[in-house]
This record gives C-alpha cells, sequence and structure tokens, in this order.
C-alpha cells in the first residue's frame, strides 16, 4: 500500500442493503480462530466498487483482516475481534495494533500487519484464509480493491469518498452490516452522537466561538476543514470556523497546505495545533506559531503527538471518539476563558 497521508474526514453518500439475516443482539467475545457476531446467512453491502456478498458461518464466527485505518477499533466496538489487524498508526503487537482505546477488548492474538511503504503482502493475506477483508478507510485504489477480492469477499469505502475519508458514520455502518451488525451499527452511532451533544450541552461557552484545528509538518503547516474528523468534532462542539481559514480553499477536499507567508490563517479565537513528525517542545518553539496572538494568549491547545488524545483525534472511530470528549473538552474551555 502506498504510504498516503491518511485524515479522517466527514460524511460521503453511501447505500447499503442486506439480504438474508440482520444483526443478532450482543455479540460474544472475540476469539483468536474468529470472532461471534451475527445469525449465519448471507450479508450484500454497496459500496464504491459495487456490491459484494458475505457468507456469515454458521454461529456467525467469521475470519475477520482489518485492513482500512481504524477498521480494527470499529469491528471490536461492534464485538467482533479481527484475526489480522494493519497498524497504521504503529501502536505496536502490544497493542494488537489498535488504539489504547480499544487494546483491552482484544481477548485473541490478531496477527499484526506492521505498516509499510510497500504495497500490501497479498500472500500474507491469503494465508490467513479470511471470510472477509475490511479496507473501508484507506487508499481506495482498485488495483489494490481487485487483488485483495481476489482473496476474501473486500469491503472498501463507500461511494463518493475520498482517500481514507469514509465519515466515521459511514465507515462505522458500513462495517456493521458487512459484519451482519446492522442493528448495532445504528446503536453505536447513535450511542456516539449522544455523548457528542452531551459534551456540547455541557459547554456551551464554545458555542459560536471561531477555531481552527492545524498541524506542523515537514516545511509547511496544514489546516482541517469539514470532512476531516478533527474539525468534525470541532464542529459537533459548537465551534465555527474561522473566516480566514473558511475563505481558502481545500486542496484534498478536507485539508489545505499552509505555507509559511499564509499561517495567520491559523490565527483564529481559539486553535488546536498539533505536529505531525515533530515533538510538542518544536511545535512550540515554532517562531511563526509562537508569534500569533492565539497561542501568545495562551488560546491554543497544543497536542503532544505521543499522546493518545492526539492519535485519538486523528482516529475517528466511535471508540477513539469517547476519549477525545473525556479530555478535549475541557482545554477548550480553558482556552476560551482566555478571550478578551
Amino acid at each position: 500500500m502506498k504510504n498516503t497521508r491518511p485524515l479522517i474526514a466527514g460524511a460521503a453518500a453511501l447505500t447499503l442493503t442486506l439480504s438474508a439475516c440482520g444483526g443478532s443482539g450482543d455479540a460474544d467475545a472475540a476469539e483468536e480462530s474468529g470472532a461471534a457476531g451475527a445469525e449465519s446467512g448471507t450479508v450484500t453491502v454497496e459500496h464504491m466498487y459495487g456490491p459484494t456478498e458475505v457468507e456469515i458461518p454458521e454461529g456467525g464466527e467469521l475470519r475477520v483482516v482489518a485492513l482500512g485505518w481504524s477498521d480494527a477499533e470499529v469491528s471490536l466496538a461492534l464485538g467482533v475481534e479481527p484475526i489480522a489487524v494493519h497498524d497504521w498508526l504503529g501502536f505496536g503487537e502490544e497493542n494488537h495494533g489498535v488504539g489504547p482505546w480499544a487494546a483491552d477488548l482484544v481477548e485473541g492474538d490478531p496477527e499484526v500487519i506492521p505498516r509499510s511503504d510497500e504495497e500490501l503482502d497479498y500472500e500474507q493475506i491469503q494465508a490467513l484464509d479470511p471470510d472477509l477483508i475490511l479496507n473501508v478507510n484507506s487508499g481506495y485504489e482498485e488495483d489494490e480493491y481487485d487483488r485483495l477480492s481476489e482473496i476474501a469477499p473486500t469491503v472498501s469505502g463507500p461511494e463518493g469518498a475520498e482517500n481514507f475519508n469514509p465519515g466515521w458514520e459511514n465507515h462505522t455502518q458500513l462495517i456493521a452490516d458487512a459484519l451482519g451488525l446492522t442493528e448495532e451499527g445504528e446503536q453505536l452511532i447513535a450511542d456516539t452522537e449522544d455523548s457528542l451533544a452531551a459534551a456540547r450541552e455541557e459547554h456551551p461557552e464554545l458555542d459560536g466561538v471561531e477555531a481552527v484545528t492545524g498541524s506542523k509538518f515537514g516545511e509547511a503547516y496544514g489546516l482541517s476543514y469539514t470532512g476531516d474528523m478533527r474539525w468534525d468534532i470541532m464542529e459537533e462542539l459548537g465551534f465555527q470556523m474561522y473566516g480566514p481559514a473558511a475563505d481558502m480553499e481545500p486542496n484534498q477536499g478536507f485539508f489545505a497546505d499552509v505555507s509559511e507567508e499564509q499561517v495567520e490563517v491559523l490565527d483564529a479565537e481559539v486553535a488546536v495545533l498539533f505536529p505531525i513528525g515533530y515533538t510538542l517542545e518544536e511545535l512550540e518553539a515554532d517562531p511563526l506559531l509562537s508569534s500569533l496572538d492565539v497561542v501568545q494568549d495562551e488560546r491554543a491547545v497544543l497536542l503532544d503527538n505521543q499522546d493518545d488524545l492526539v492519535q485519538a483525534f486523528s482516529a475517528g472511530s466511535p471508540l477513539s471518539i469517547e476519549l477525545v470528549l473525556e479530555e478535549l473538552p475541557e482545554q477548550l474551555a480553558e482556552a476560551v476563558e482566555n478571550l478578551d
């Protein structure tokens, strides 16, 4: 797989159909040999490359290989433990290739596939003998999808989605339907939406405040837009995008590169800034960022890339969103207090 920098993002159109059977209540605990999910039958899932039929074995024990970013976390949240996990963020075998917010849900010993600049090891995946391959939050390369489909039924992203941009709701529901757990997916989405709404209600002081989410990477900076989960959470909490930032043209649909000459677009009433490939100390020492009023007035929340929060902020799965809501709103409320 090419090493495309993924960004979790917002909604995209999606049609899902189910045939034969649906979900069957609470899923059983996952086992190393597979995971109990739904009743047996045939599930048909529509995605960007057409329909995929998934045979749910008797007892619902599916051998699932989760390749897309956060695909394994969504599957675990639905009670289905993959037999293999593509370790997008380098969480390591000790965390079973998933974020700390999901690692405790793993009861077996899934194979961890390290992230690489090379294409996927198709022979390794074939040797796992999967019943289903999840590649929902990925780069959406058709050649890759075709090759995976030769191994096992493969589910890609929703129709119309950009690379690494399925939208957390569509991401969750698509995986739930592929597992034969449609109703469980709907409930997981509803519970997460309730958590977002509760956080907004708890912090009315955030409503209407102009904000940005941005990053420092390479020799430039970046700005998130609607469709990037990091900004989407901010909108859910009541923030509005800072005018000059909103006027910029995203060059990746949901993300814009910001040159040194444009860095003032990050100077909102409140900013959430995080490093990519840098340390927190280097972010704090950046002369351009440190010159901004939002930083000097302590209205910027600077995230440490070694902290679970910044990884959860990027992951955009229901489990990671819960962690973000435990920590970030309070920090944002403190930043708002420093407004004149």
